[in-house]
């Protein structure tokens, strides 16, 4: 369902992505694990459409990123980083604008379903200015599913919510990986632990390691990705 193919992209004389292809297909949930600056982020702009590579090709649903970009995004369910939500709208007004933009027909429906599935309805009267860190969180990976995407592209999608939180959306997102293509981003091996069935480290643009995380795999992941980010050449911004 994902497909990217010798993608480079380069700021200035920066490569930020260097010559990297994988495949992502149904039923995966992929972590696509490094430290600050290694070009997680920037993978996931591509891919989504929000920024063009400098080299390489990328499908998404068999929809090209350039020729395509509307279908790719269509396919698509995705939380940035930064959870780009509008405070002053409340929860289920916000999700049910979500999902006309989405293309859903009964967007109320759809919204309701969408509050019960990740746990809103205890906050569903609220502002998105009034919720929590958690609240918001579980608000934006709502409208990433509300339209039903068959890929859903998640960048650091559990950064600092408590334990019962970070609990609550793994479980929200390992539901939603039996029939779609997941790709979430990550610096923490713990979460990549819990969420994944594979494991993709990347460092300075260029992918290190493409492993399944159970069996021995999982400890070689680990003592890799320690190695990595013990390193003094880490670059620590993204």
């Amino acid at each position: 369902m994902i497909d990217l193919h010798n993608i480079t992209r380069l700021f200035g004389s920066q490569r930020a992505v260097d010559n990297v292809s994988f495949h992502v297909g149904k039923g995966e949930i992929v972590g696509l694990l490094g430290p600050n600056g290694a070009g997680k982020s920037t993978l996931m702009k591509i891919l989504t459409c929000y920024l063009p590579p400098t080299e390489g090709e990328a499908t998404v649903c068999g929809h090209s990123i350039y020729d395509d970009s509307l279908a790719v995004r269509r396919c698509i369910g995705y939380l940035p980083e930064h959870n780009p939500l509008y405070p002053d709208m409340y929860v289920g007004e916000y999700l049910r604008f979500a999902a006309g933009l989405g293309g859903v027909k009964d967007t109320r429906s759809a919204a309701d379903r969408m509050i019960e599935l990740t746990g809103l309805t205890p906050e569903a009267h609220k502002r998105i200015g009034q919720l929590s860190k958690g609240y918001r969180q579980r608000v934006g990976l709502a409208q990433a599913l509300i339209h039903d995407p068959q890929v859903l592209i998640l960048d650091e999608p559990t950064t600092g919510l408590d334990p019962n939180q970070l609990e609550f959306i793994r479980s929200v997102i390992i539901q939603a990986g039996r029939d779609k293509a997941i790709l979430l981003s990550t610096h923490v091996m713990q979460e990549v632990e819990a969420m994944c069935s594979r494991a993709i480290i990347i460092d300075h643009g260029h992918i290190v390691a493409d492993e399944s995380t159970t069996g021995r795999n999982a400890s070689m992941l680990t003592e890799q990705f320690h190695r990595l980010t013990q390193s003094p050449e880490s670059n620590p911004k993204q």
